[in-house]
């Protein structure tokens, strides 16, 4: 089965005002065990070449580990996956046919929908934790005068993308803290690129996933508050999605990935160590760093009660403009 990854510049252009957020070949053995070995094979279905967008990010490796140990091969799909700086970046690309499937977080999703795409998530992905250290949090230099989300008003704060997860839990910490979202500057920048912009005083304040997190942890700074943690705990941090227009066009092709999706996931989370040296090709990281950063939950089922926290504190900072429907919104 082939990858490919490549940045998506031009379908980040096509985003219109939605600005948000190797493996042994070993396939049939262990991966069956996961999801208990009652999955179509390669031979009982004809293969579909699949387009993904995804994220580099930690999370993200799972798709690759589910490519290398040959479990989306065994549902009759060749994936190949495109690599963008956030989920709201890939959607406009899903729509228009561009990518059958990618994953993105919820609160993109939310924001695609109120603007009139028919983007719809089929099956859950990644989740943060509730205990322990969680996969996303917000750093600032050792001796920069912030050391909890209060000191956060007033200052710069990197996102990845704005209008999303990342600035919604944030606010939040903030006002549960005593002070004003309403006086913190955001800016959008890549998530590589945080680390030294922090160094050289381009920015006060990070948010991270991983292995940005641990990257700041090892050089000293500190940690303010794992943001999710203290308002959504336990929220999917990515949920995957297709096109309404693939939904109704081919309901079975749809059903089939998302099963597909839910071996691999299903697999990650009963096998983090490989998806640990997964990391080490797809995101080039050193083998070191793979052992310490946070894994996220893989599962295919989703908190709707987190997920109804996310909506409602994107209503009240206005982010969104209408309540979401959660009936609609989330998978039957």
């Amino acid at each position: 089965m082939r990858t490919k990854t490549y940045l998506v510049g031009a379908i980040a252009a096509l985003s219109l005002t939605l600005a948000g957020c190797s493996g042994n070949g070993s396939a049939g053995t262990e991966a069956d065990e996961v999801a208990g070995g009652d999955e179509p094979t390669a031979d009982d279905v004809e293969t579909v070449s699949i387009t993904m967008g995804i994220l580099p990010i930690v999370p993200s490796a799972a798709l690759q580990l589910g490519i290398d140990e040959g479990i989306f091969e065994q549902h009759g799909f060749d994936v190949s996956l495109e690599t963008g700086q956030g989920g709201a970046a890939l959607l406009p690309a899903v729509v228009s046919g561009q990518m059958e499937f990618a994953i993105s977080n919820p609160l993109s999703i939310m924001l695609a929908r109120g603007e009139g795409l028919d983007v719809r998530m089929i099956t859950g992905y990644s989740h943060s934790l509730t205990e322990g250290d969680d996969v996303t949090s917000i750093w600032a230099l050792l001796d920069s005068g912030i050391s909890e989300p209060a000191d956060l008003e007033g200052k710069t704060v990197a996102v990845n993308t704005l209008r999303t997860m990342g600035e919604v839990s944030i606010n939040e910490i903030v006002r549960q803290a005593g002070g004003d979202p309403g006086n913190i500057q955001f800016v959008e920048m890549g998530f590589p690129d945080m680390p030294a912009a922090l160094e050289n005083g381009n920015i006060d304040v990070a948010w991270v996933p991983e292995p940005f997190q641990t990257i700041l942890k090892n050089s000293g700074a500190e940690l303010i508050s794992y943001n999710y943690r203290e308002t959504m705990a336990g929220v999917s941090t990515m949920s995957v999605i297709t096109a309404g227009d693939l939904i109704e066009s081919d309901p079975e092709l749809v059903e089939r990935f998302a099963a597909a999706v839910d071996e691999v996931t299903a697999y990650a989370q009963a096998n983090p160590d490989r998806v640990r040296e997964t990391l080490t090709t797809f995101l080039e990281m050193d083998e070191e760093l793979a052992a310490q950063v946070v894994m996220e939950d893989f599962r295919a089922e989703m908190d709707r009660d987190a997920m109804q926290r996310l909506a409602d504190l994107a209503l009240e900072y206005e982010v969104l403009t209408e309540p979401v429907d959660m009936d609609g919104f989330m998978p039957s």
